[in-house]
């Protein structure tokens, strides 16, 4: 999986499988994995103005994290 850097808040990368449908988040406390996030979440996300806001409004309040380093 490629990840992109994303600056802001605690946001250090993230990448997307679309056909898993995971995404891998690379926060500065750890990386975590969020299931079952569509293409256009990813999209979003990925070009959002403010990827912090974006990712504590719409991924981590939605998505059960699952920690994988």
């Amino acid at each position: 999986m490629d990840m992109k850097r994303l600056s802001g808040g605690n946001l250090r990368a993230a990448g997307y499988d679309e056909r898993s449908r995971k995404l891998v988040v690379e926060l500065t406390s750890g990386t975590f994995e969020y299931a079952g996030v569509s293409a256009d979440v990813w999209r979003r996300f990925s070009g959002a103005s403010s990827p912090w806001s974006y990712f504590r409004d719409n991924i981590e309040e939605e998505f059960a994290a699952k920690r994988v380093r």
